[in-house]
């Protein structure tokens, strides 16, 4: 059944109010404004809402339902309106702990210079939310992902601690680290094709392995070691000279950052906040 929105409002100001004149002041209204409204509305019903008396209106027991559920539907419509309008000025985002604490926390400090009035939320979680508001940073696979949804390719190289001398790929034995991840759909990183492309023989290198990149990199850091991982998640502290490179060559890998159904993702800082990121993760 089709009926007045602005007869509902009125209705139910006066069912709150307990009089038209107070509603009226409410709505912006005047009483005889909201006096017709609500006939209209009992008249579309064929109910009676209120009992009318002199200096009073009193709900009857039809208009005690329909005052509970206009009631409970404006503020669940409120609430809805405030959810969406936090939503358009923060931007929540959600990801892997080593893409997190390895790049985009470091990197606020740069996107709020730019954009000091766009909040930013960032939390951490393998798995994928499906949250209207919160944005979902993923590292999956690229050949089964969206075209439009990836943000960045992946690339592997070795790096080092700084400081250490360069490897003897040859002559000694040497440590690196590498992942294995727990999601075990994921493609494994191209440690193989990428000593076939730099021309190395792993027969002298001991492989050690942890579930996530950021414990391989914190690890190797700590041993004055060797690691094989992300060359996006290496970029800062290459800069920062805590890591450094060899002059190997780089592996592309099937791997790929990407935010599920991206496209859905439509506020203006949202758009602004995915555009810095991809320069971010590509630059």
């Amino acid at each position: 059944m089709q009926v007045s929105l602005q007869a509902l409002k009125a209705f139910e100001a006066a069912a709150r109010r307990g009089s038209f004149k107070l509603a009226a002041e409410e709505l912006s209204l005047t009483p005889t404004a909201v006096s017709h409204h609500i006939k209209n509305l009992e008249n579309r019903l064929n109910v009676n809402l209120f009992h009318r008396q002199t200096r009073q209106i009193v709900l009857t027991e039809t208009g005690r339902v329909l005052a509970k559920a206009t009631s409970d539907g404006f503020r669940k419509i409120e609430n809805a309106l405030l959810e969406v309008e936090t939503a358009g000025r923060m931007v929540r985002v959600t990801t892997t702990s080593s893409l997190a604490s390895m790049l985009l926390i470091p990197a606020m400090q740069e996107f709020s210079q730019t954009y000091p009035n766009i909040p930013v939320e960032v939390t951490t979680g393998e798995a994928v939310v499906n949250q209207p508001y919160i944005i979902p940073i993923r590292y999956g696979d690229s050949t089964v992902v969206a075209p439009n949804d990836i943000l960045s390719h992946e690339q592997f190289d070795v790096f080092g601690a700084s400081g250490m001398k360069p490897p003897s790929w040859s002559t000694e034995p040497i440590v690196l680290f590498t992942t294995e991840w727990k999601n075990s759909t994921l493609p494994a990183p191209p440690l193989a094709a990428w000593l076939a492309a730099n021309g190395l023989d792993r027969a002298n290198i001991l492989f050690k392995k942890f579930d996530q990149e950021l414990f391989c990199i914190q690890q190797a850091m700590s041993e004055n070691s060797l690691v094989f991982c992300s060359t996006i998640l290496t970029k800062r502290l290459l800069n920062a000279n805590l890591l450094q490179h060899f002059g190997t060559l780089p592996m592309q890998s099937d791997l790929c950052y990407y935010i599920p159904d991206k496209p859905s993702f439509e506020s203006r800082n949202t758009h602004r906040f995915l555009n810095w990121l991809t320069m971010l993760l590509r630059g």
